[in-house]
């Protein structure tokens, strides 16, 4: 049964706001706009009907007084907003129909909207996700980050180098954003600190004087809930001076001190992760999160006071979920609050930071938990570095009642301290004061407990549990790759939109010779869908019969893009030498952002670039191999990508990737997974059947003995190995850098030297060369049956129910965040009520659909306790 919106859309409303906005923001004829404006235009139209539904929402909280969470993440990497917006207001059909009618194209208006900068990988992704899964799921959540002017960066490649543009995606405004200037909050760097004693209690109190102040002002997006009329809310926040212009400074001739508050200001939200191998940008850095977070602290406890008495409450009805390290200044800002604005006691103030605080890992390397210098944070922020210090005084406290006995609290302090060696370490503040710790793929947790947080597991493992991530299927699968949505919902209907454990139904069809050759054909429709954008993109020219092998991710040397590209290597190696090989033809499709201070990762970038150049000429190898390297990845154009993708590369070290969630998105469009049992491949395993993929490597446990042991010696591989060997030199005799044969040294000796003080091939590359090698000549076999890879392709579609972010978040609330569902009221008006959706023509199918397929639904069960792989392969 299709699912009926809470929401009308008038589409002659619409229509008649656009006319209406282009004549009174561009003073012009519908006849006479152009492209952006066109956008610009069907943005506000559409906002304005969002806005109905959003003050909706709003007046449901103040009414119900819910339990609300502040998701603080420095990351929010939202995509377009215009037609995922369609697709959750069930929107999207009625709006090309009308905008087709006013002689426009949707696909070409959405193009006009640029990617918002809010964030760069899988991070930033992923609070996306959970806004999308929080809002379908009604429940009352702010996403809390930074309004960030030019984000990481916008990615140039040129002459096969990644160059760092300013992304300036607000160039042209965002239409979808509401400035709320009545909820500016004052931020307060540097100064010192003060005591003072209170008359009324004679208690010692503190107060920050002599600081450069900031005003953090929030900007809210709205994030539409599936079909429901909810809307929570994104709110980033902006920093403008709190006095612009000092015109007594001027007119003495200091002009950098006239406008030193605006520039400190201007600063702190221009880019996303300034470059921190200096000085200046670790201020900056420190100077970001302590802005976003006190800012949302900040407004978060006054909502909270201006609908409750009791300051002691405040769990009841807030929690702050911290999205890996970069907000655990929300701990130390709370306490600031609770003690020095309410007056509150030590104990009570800890006590409800305690229970309102919780925190996400993601990541099980030392290196990647951040430190901040003692000289640094004490500078910036003296009253938080008072807390601080105060918070491991009393932690320490409690190390040595635990372990004195036991002779062994001074090796516990230099594991667990929050202040140790002249560092303030992040992480191990989070965990001390967060109620709940959790790891983002079973794996992953498992790592956590036994290995990088061991010590903290022992001292609190009632705060650990696992949260495997996932993703919404409705940006993902419904709006990126419509031909398959369709097709899904012809065979088991709509539901999986909003239940995706209901994709387990299509696990039947894999099976059938039918459905195959559907399935082969949307996914080649895909494949010329991208081949079109890198032609008109990258000037290659890729052919969509060709197996397309895709890795796209945030590039570092764990995620092994450059095992990939050398195995590329090592493939045209063989084909020149014999060109009469059997070779299905492979287009290999690379994106990726390299931070902009991380040479390895950049010349891994320019390894591939100019792999791609050689390989791409050659008409010796007749088109066999191409390499194409997609410029300025992101989520509009990942989501060509996943639609299209064949093999989907999860290749990193085993026990270094978290959990990942591209392989999810490249799973639910069809696409068959070569990786490591690592991250989230391992419950993917689990449920289409290890068969049903192409595993390859070292297992965790092998790279952890490994590390333990001091590593291996690759020159072992290197001089046993010929066919390493070879593309190893190429890396150093100008093979791929006749102009400087030089340039890859960095590469070649990371894998066979090592560099500053890291052992050589840190992250087991040589040593997993040849495992993955038979992968991929695996993967050649199996694809030579169509047949058997379109069953493969439609299991691994079928299989990814478990992956959904509804699921995830469903998990957060009922074991972490225990929020209740906001139940919006009925309104007369008739703005809400049934809707026309993206899938109304497939939902006419449905009923007939469902008597057609009854007897194939009959065999899997909905709510499954078995993969649908393995349920299939018991058939077959």
């Amino acid at each position: 049964m299709t699912k009926k919106s809470l929401m009308k859309f008038d589409k002659n409303l619409f229509q008649r706001s656009v006319e209406y906005n282009i004549r009174t923001m561009y003073r012009r004829e519908l006849s006479d706009a152009t492209s952006q404006q066109v956008f610009q235009a069907a943005a506000f139209a559409l906002k304005d009907q969002i806005i109905n539904a959003w003050i909706h929402t709003q007046k449901a909280f103040e009414e119900q007084n819910p339990k609300t969470l502040y998701y603080l993440s420095m990351e929010f990497l939202m995509g377009r907003a215009f037609g995922n917006n369609l697709i959750n207001l069930q929107a999207y059909e009625p709006v090309k129909e009308a905008l087709h009618e006013m002689g426009f194209d949707l696909n070409a208006i959405e193009d006009e909207e640029p990617d918002p900068a809010l964030g760069n990988g899988g991070l930033g992704r992923l609070a996306a996700c959970f806004l999308d899964s929080l809002a379908t799921l009604n429940y009352p959540a702010y996403g809390c980050g930074i309004r960030y002017r030019y984000g990481m960066f916008q990615q140039k490649i040129r002459d096969g180098y990644q160059v760092e543009v300013p992304d300036n995606w607000l160039e042209n405004g965002n239409p979808f954003e509401l400035r709320r200037p009545e909820y500016t909050q004052e931020i307060h760097f540097g100064g010192h600190v003060s005591s003072y004693i209170d008359p009324e209690t004679g208690r010692t109190m503190f107060r920050q004087e002599g600081y450069n102040a900031v005003k953090a002002i929030p900007y809210d997006m709205p994030v539409v809930g599936y079909g429901n009329g909810f809307v929570d809310t994104l709110r980033i926040w902006d920093a403008e001076p709190v006095e612009s212009f000092h015109l007594d400074s001027f007119d003495k001739g200091d002009y950098q001190k006239a406008v030193e508050d605006e520039n400190l200001a201007r600063t702190i939200c221009e880019v996303l992760y300034p470059c921190d191998d200096h000085i200046q940008g670790k201020e900056l850095r420190l100077k970001q999160q302590y802005f976003f977070v006190s800012a949302s602290v900040q407004l978060a406890v006054k909502k909270f006071m201006s609908r409750n008495n009791d300051i002691h409450e405040l769990p009841e009805k807030v929690v702050f979920q911290m999205n890996d390290t970069h907000p655990t200044l929300t701990v130390p800002e709370l306490m600031r609050i609770l003690l020095d604005e309410y007056g509150l006691e030590w104990d009570d103030a800890w006590n409800i930071v305690q229970h309102c605080t919780a925190y996400t890992n993601h990541t099980i390397m030392a290196e990647a938990l951040e430190k901040w210098p003692i000289e640094i944070f004490s500078r910036l922020l003296p009253r938080i570095y008072q807390i601080v210090e105060e918070i491991n005084r009393r932690f320490e406290n409690d190390i040595h009642a635990r372990y004195d006995g036991q002779g062994d609290a001074a090796y516990k302090i230099s594991k667990m301290g929050i202040i140790y060696d002249g560092q303030v370490r992040m992480a191990n503040m989070a965990i001390v004061a967060g109620y709940s710790v959790n790891g983002v793929a079973r794996l992953h947790t498992e790592i956590l407990k036994n290995e990088s947080l061991r010590d903290f597991y022992e001292m609190f493992p009632e705060k650990f549990g696992n949260k495997t991530n996932g993703i919404t299927q409705r940006r993902f699968l419904l709006h990126a790759n419509p031909l398959l949505a369709d097709w899904i919902t012809d065979k088991i209907g709509d539901e999986w939109i909003t239940d995706l454990s209901r994709i387990a139904e299509l696990a039947p069809y894999a099976d059938d010779a039918k459905a195959q050759r559907e399935f082969e054909q949307i996914k080649y429709k895909n494949k010329v869908r991208l081949a079109k954008y890198i032609q008109e993109h990258n000037g290659i020219e890729v052919d969509p019969r060709s197996i397309f092998d895709v890795q796209v991710k945030r590039l570092h040397e764990y995620k092994r893009q450059l095992l990939n590209i050398l195995h590329v290597m090592y493939l045209y190696n063989q084909l020149k030498k014999n060109p009469a090989m059997d070779y299905p033809k492979h287009t290999f499709i690379f994106g990726a952002k390299a931070a902009a201070g991380y040479r390895n990762a950049k010349l891994t970038i320019k390894l591939i670039n100019n792999v791609a150049e050689v390989i791409n000429n050659d008409p010796s190898i007749e088109d066999k191999i191409k390499v194409v390297f997609i410029e300025d990845y992101r989520v509009s154009n990942a989501e060509l990508i996943f639609a299209a993708a064949d093999i989907s590369e999860q290749i990193s070290t085993a026990s270094k990737e978290a959990s990942g969630t591209g392989c999810m998105k490249l799973m639910l469009n069809g696409a068959a997974t070569i990786g490591t049992m690592d991250g989230a491949n391992v419950e993917m395993a689990e449920e289409v059947g290890i068969e049903n993929m192409f595993i390859f490597g070292l297992s965790s446990k092998e790279v952890i003995d490994y590390e333990n042991n001091g590593g291996y010696n690759p020159m072992d591989i290197f001089n046993s190995d010929g066919n390493v060997r070879e593309v190893l030199v190429q890396l150093v005799n100008g093979m791929y850098s006749p102009e400087n044969p030089e340039l890859f040294r960095p590469l070649y000796d990371s894998l066979l030297k090592g560099e500053n003080g890291s052992s050589a091939d840190r992250y087991f590359i040589l040593k997993d060369f040849e495992s993955y090698a038979d992968a991929q000549r695996r993967i050649v076999a199996a694809y030579e049956d169509k047949k058997s890879w379109a069953r493969l392709a439609i299991l691994n579609t079928a299989s990814a129910g478990k992956f959904s972010s509804d699921r995830t978040i469903e998990e957060y609330v009922r074991d972490i965040w225990h929020l209740q569902k906001v139940e919006l009221p009925a309104v007369s008006s008739g703005r809400f009520s049934k809707a026309a959706s993206r899938t109304t023509s497939v939902s006419k199918k449905s009923s007939v659909k469902k008597e057609k397929t009854e007897g194939a639904k009959k065999a899997v069960t909905t709510r499954k306790r078995t993969s649908p792989a393995k349920k299939a392969s018991a058939r077959s």
